[in-house]
C-alpha cells in the first residue's frame, strides 16, 4: 500500500452518512476537506459549502475556486446524471464513473443485459415495460420472483414477495400506481436466489482493483429481516461469509469480467464499484446488483475500520495508477437510528438527546444523515437519522460499543434494529 501522502485538497459531493464517513476519514488522514452541500453534522468535521449535488456548473466552479486536488462524488444520482463527465471535461481530477458506466446502477435493466452479454453469473430475469407484459412474465416463473424498479429509487425499489399475489401487487405499484415514478416505468422480474447476501466494494481505475473489507448490510426494517425494504438499517465489516478465498474467486469470476466488459464497451469504470452478491450453500457467488459508488451504510464501518491510508488509494485510482490489492480493516459496525414512519414516510422533526455522551465513547463515531442543528439543539429531521458506528478487535466488541452508544441517544419515534451482525455472530 502507498505510504502517507502530503496534504490533499478534497471536495466531497453529497450530504448523507456516506459522505460524512468519507469526510471524517479524509480529515483523520490529515487532508483539507470541503463538502458540498454537506450538513450540520458533517460541518462538525469539515467545511461545508451550500452547493447542491444537482448544480453541476457550480460544483465545477467550486472545485476550481478552491483549487482542489480531487473531487469524490458520493451519491448515485449525480453520477448517473454525468457530474463526473462534466468535472473531467473541466480538467478536474475526479473519482466517480462516467454517466455511461454508472448506468450499471441507474438502470437495472441495463445491468442485467450487460451481465448476459459478458457471461457474468446472475439470476435469470425478464424486463418489462407494461403491466400486461409484467403479468405475462410473472406466469413464466415457478416461484414468486423479486420485483425491481429498474431506475434509482433510493434503495427502496425492490420487493421480495412471498406469494404471486404480492408479486403482482408490486408490479401494479410500479407500472400502474407509479409509486417510484420514472424509476419504476421499467421493471425487472428476477429469479429469487437462495443463500446469503454480501457486499463487495472495489476501488478501481478501470483496469486494476483494490478490494475493501467485504460488508453485510441489513435491508429490512425490523429484527429477523422482517418488514419493508429500506436503504439499510445497519452494516458490519468484515463479513466472514466472503473470506479471502471467496473474495479472490469473486474478483476473477465477476469483478474482472465486469471491468473488462465495460472497457470493451467504451465505458471504463473509475471509482468504487459495489457488487451485491448472493452466496449459495456451495459457496458460489452470483450478482444481485451493481452500485456505482460506496454503499451506505456499508461505507461507514468500512472506512471507520480501515487500517491503511485511504486517500492515496483514491488518488491513485483517479489517476489510473492504482496498485491492486486489499485494504484490510478492524471489525466495525454501524447501527442506523431511523425516524418514525421510515421508510414509507418521515415523522415530525424531533429533538435528539444524548449525542455528546454517546460520541465521547472510545472507538465510537456518529455519522449524521437526517439531522439539523438549531440554537445548539440537534433535531432528527427524518429518514435514516444517524449511523452509530463503532470498531473493535472483534465484531462482538464493535457491536457492544455501537449499541451502548445507541442506548444513550433518544428522539421521539426512533427505530433501530437490535440484531445487526447476527449472521456473523451465529
Amino acid at each position: 500500500m502507498s505510504s502517507r501522502c502530503s496534504e490533499v485538497r478534497i471536495l466531497i459531493v453529497g450530504s448523507g452518512g456516506r459522505e460524512h464517513a468519507l469526510a471524517y476519514r479524509c480529515v483523520v488522514e490529515g487532508h483539507h476537506v470541503i463538502v458540498a452541500p454537506g450538513s450540520d453534522g458533517i460541518a462538525a468535521d469539515a467545511r461545508c459549502v451550500a452547493v447542491q449535488t444537482s448544480e453541476h456548473e457550480r460544483l465545477v466552479e467550486l472545485a476550481r475556486a478552491e483549487r482542489v486536488d480531487l473531487v469524490v462524488i458520493g451519491p448515485e444520482q449525480p453520477l448517473v446524471d454525468g457530474l463526473a463527465d462534466r468535472l473531467r471535461a473541466a480538467g478536474v481530477l475526479t473519482l466517480g464513473p462516467s454517466a455511461a458506466a454508472a448506468r450499471l446502477e441507474g438502470s437495472k435493466a441495463d445491468a442485467k443485459a450487460f451481465m448476459a452479454r459478458h457471461g457474468i453469473p446472475t439470476a435469470a430475469s425478464q424486463t418489462v415495460y407494461s403491466l400486461a407484459d409484467g403479468l405475462a412474465a410473472l406466469a413464466v416463473f415457478s416461484a414468486p420472483p423479486v420485483i425491481k424498479a429498474s431506475g434509482l429509487a433510493a434503495g427502496k425499489g425492490v420487493t421480495v414477495p412471498e406469494s404471486f399475489a404480492e408479486a403482482e401487487a408490486a408490479l401494479r405499484d410500479c407500472l400502474e400506481g407509479h409509486v417510484f415514478g420514472e424509476a419504476g416505468a421499467t421493471v425487472v422480474l428476477e429469479e429469487r436466489l437462495d443463500g446469503e447476501e454480501v457486499s463487495l466494494l472495489v476501488l478501481t481505475d478501470g483496469t486494476r482493483a483494490l478490494t475493501f473489507e467485504p460488508a453485510q448490510d441489513h435491508k429490512r426494517l425490523l429484527d429477523g429481516d422482517l418488514g419493508p425494504n429500506t436503504g439499510g438499517m445497519g452494516a458490519y465489516a468484515p463479513a466472514p461469509l466472503l473470506d479471502s478465498i471467496r473474495r479472490e474467486r469473486a474478483l476473477v469470476d465477476i469483478v474482472e469480467p465486469t471491468l473488462a466488459g465495460l472497457r470493451a464497451e467504451g465505458r471504463p469504470f473509475v471509482g468504487v464499484l459495489f457488487v451485491g452478491l448472493m452466496i449459495d450453500a456451495g459457496g458460489a457467488a452470483r450478482v444481485i446488483e451493481y452500485n456505482c459508488r460506496l454503499g451506505d451504510p456499508e461505507a461507514q464501518p468500512i472506512l471507520y475500520g480501515a487500517r491503511g491510508e485511504v486517500v492515496p488509494q483514491l488518488l491513485a485510482a483517479s489517476r489510473g495508477v492504482l496498485v491492486p490489492g486489499h485494504l484490510a480493516g478492524r471489525a466495525a459496525a454501524t447501527v442506523v437510528m431511523a425516524s418514525s414512519g421510515y421508510p414509507r414516510a418521515s415523522g415530525a422533526a424531533a429533538p435528539i438527546t444524548g449525542l455528546d455522551a454517546a460520541a465521547a465513547a472510545e472507538d465510537v463515531k456518529i455519522f449524521h444523515a437526517g439531522t439539523r442543528l438549531r440554537d445548539g439543539q440537534w433535531w432528527a429531521t427524518g429518514g435514516r437519522v444517524l449511523g452509530v458506528c463503532a470498531r473493535g478487535a472483534r465484531l462482538e466488541e464493535a457491536l457492544a460499543r455501537a449499541y451502548s452508544a445507541c442506548d444513550q441517544i433518544s428522539f421521539t419515534g426512533s427505530q433501530a434494529r437490535r440484531d445487526i451482525g447476527v449472521r456473523a455472530r451465529g
